[in-house]
Formats: C-alpha cells, structure tokens, sequence
C-alpha cells in the first residue's frame, strides 16, 4: 500500500494544518486498540498496546504514572501510535508530555470512557498528551 506522509511542521510561525482527514479521524475513533511507541533507555524502541483518543491533533493514553512508557517520554518526548485493521492503518507522530494534574488526567479518563469502557480508579494515574505533527497511513487517512 502507498505511504503518505505529512509535511514537516517543526517550523515556527506555520498556520495550524488539519494533518488528519474525516476518514482517519472515525478510524481512531473506534474501539480498536493501538501501539504505541516510545524510545527505551538503551535507544531501543519500546511499544505497548494502548487506547488513545484523537481531539484535534491531539491524542491522548492513560496509564498509570510509574511505567517504562511515562519514564521514556520523561526522558525523550518523541512518541507514536499506530492502529491497525485489515487493510486500514493510521500512524500518528509527534512530540509528547505527561499530565498529572487531577483536571487534565479527569479529562483524559473522560475521553477514553466515551470511547472505550470506564476505566477502574487508578490513583496513579496520567494522561500521556501527543501533539501530533506527522500522519501517515493507507489513502484517505490524510486530507
């Protein structure tokens, strides 16, 4: 299948872009489960299987905050997901951050039920927050 890449958007002073199309944005809406990807202390990629919501460019993982996931985003920002059904696939890149405070975690909880299911109390929870500046996938998941 053909690869599709979005531009770079590192650049300052660049106008917000839609970087994910209608289609994409009903495919990461689903209750289909994801990797997501993180770089390991030894430069080795790790990936786990998570939920993630997508608002805007924004997706969003809840975990608990004592994981190799969160400790790697601590130390390099870089992250991934990528979701995966049948000949449809969507990779969404970018810059990440972990939030602990009990409004942005409530948030992301808020997000994952509608999606997902309720998760159970955690209260170690976190929301791992990417801002997605790169998608790839197979036609039409970009405008």
């Amino acid at each position: 299948m053909p690869e599709l890449r979005s531009a770079d958007l590192s650049s300052a002073n660049l106008p917000s872009v839609e970087l994910i199309s209608p289609e994409a944005r009903e495919f990461a809406s689903g209750n289909i489960l994801a990797t997501l990807s993180t770089i390991g202390p030894d430069g080795s990629i790790h990936v786990v299987a998570v939920g993630f919501t997508l608002v805007g460019n924004t997706a969003r993982v809840i975990t608990s905050g004592p994981t190799q996931k969160v400790r790697n985003i601590e130390r390099d920002s870089r992250a991934t997901l990528s979701q995966l059904e049948g000949r449809r696939w969507l990779t969404l890149s970018g810059k990440a951050h972990i939030e602990r405070d009990a409004e942005s975690v409530a948030e992301a909880v808020r997000l994952y039920s509608g999606q997902y299911r309720i998760p159970t109390e955690n209260p170690q929870r976190v929301a791992i927050v990417i801002e997605i500046d790169s998608v790839l996938g197979s036609p039409g998941m970009r405008p």
